[in-house]
């Protein structure tokens, strides 16, 4: 009873502030254009000083784990294979195929995943996840783009957009890269700005947080729930088994393990909704997989908890 109390104690608290997100906005304390506004402002701001200044301030050489890296991205390559093989044997239209498949592999990694790590491992789960999502974002959006683009290829589709630019100008790469160098190079930072970014990077969860809770909504449960249901299976319990598979057979231990087990569960991105608008995916199938994967993970984190608590007594 004390391990599932001591488990409970780090997933609720998560999921309770993205309740009091849907909580304001059904009071009418948050509006659309609110949650649009706040997810631009955590995403092009907030996040990225977040990850600069935990990978900053940390020993890159101690944080780091090439391990962890690799493993990480094979669970998502081979959630992308797995997904993208299956939808083909299946016959899926091309748009089912593409948010089928991205919504199975692609993780909310920066806001359910960061939260989800820094409450089981405080800032040194923290400090970990975001150097290790700073690895996987390019790796997420590269798979993303191969099972948007790959079903409709022979087509005399529109033209794209430039993913691979914006890939290249994601902020949250950019600022993990700049935190890795200046980590590496154990660069100093003023104390008046190291306190100001302590105190601007403690609202980046929160407000992550409620704005999930704000843009959650039921009407999106529509489409084909079957394939929902069977991509959220996939991202919230084939996955993190893969990740344990995987990691135990690099060698991955202790935190590593613990933190590169809970990214691999994350809920499906919402991005994945967003790209499956503008990439002729099915933005409804999407739409699905996104809620229910979110709704669901609060189990499904639960229970890997649990395990992982298990196994290190």
């Amino acid at each position: 009873m004390t391990l599932f109390i001591d488990t409970l104690i780090i997933v609720l608290p998560v999921f309770l502030v993205i309740g009091l997100g849907q909580l304001l906005f059904q009071l009418s304390l948050f509006d659309n254009h609110f949650v649009q506004q706040t997810n631009k402002l955590v995403y092009v701001v907030f996040l990225p000083l977040l990850l600069f200044h935990k990978i900053g301030k940390a020993d890159f050489a101690s944080y780091f784990n090439a391990e962890l890296v690799i493993g990480s991205s094979l669970v998502i390559a081979i959630g992308f294979l797995l997904t993208y093989s299956y939808s083909g044997l299946r016959h899926y239209l091309p748009a089912v195929r593409g948010s089928f498949c991205q919504g199975a592999f692609r993780g909310n990694l920066a806001y359910v995943g960061l939260a989800i790590c820094m409450n089981a491992y405080g800032d040194d789960g923290l400090t970990r996840a975001g150097i290790l999502m700073g690895f996987l974002v390019p790796v997420l959006n590269f798979f993303a783009i191969l099972a948007l683009l790959l079903p409709h290829r022979g087509s005399t589709a529109e033209k794209q957009p430039n993913w691979l630019t914006q890939i290249a100008l994601n902020p949250l790469i950019i600022a993990s890269f700049l935190g890795v160098i200046w980590s590496y190079w154990h660069l100093p930072v003023p104390i008046v700005i190291d306190r100001a970014l302590n105190i601007t990077t403690g609202l980046t969860l929160p407000l992550a947080l409620l704005a999930i809770g704000g843009a959650f909504s039921m009407e999106r449960l529509k489409g084909d729930l079957r394939v929902a249901g069977l991509a959220t299976i996939v991202k919230l319990a084939l996955l993190p088994l893969v990740a344990a598979l995987l990691l135990s057979f690099l060698n991955v231990t202790g935190t590593d393990f613990g933190v590169g087990i809970l990214m691999a569960g994350t809920p499906a991105a919402t991005a994945t909704y967003i790209m499956a608008a503008q990439m002729k995916g099915d933005a409804e199938l999407a739409g699905s997989i996104v809620m229910l994967s979110t709704l669901s993970s609060a189990v499904s984190y639960t229970i890997i908890l649990l395990i992982l608590q298990t196994i290190a007594m």
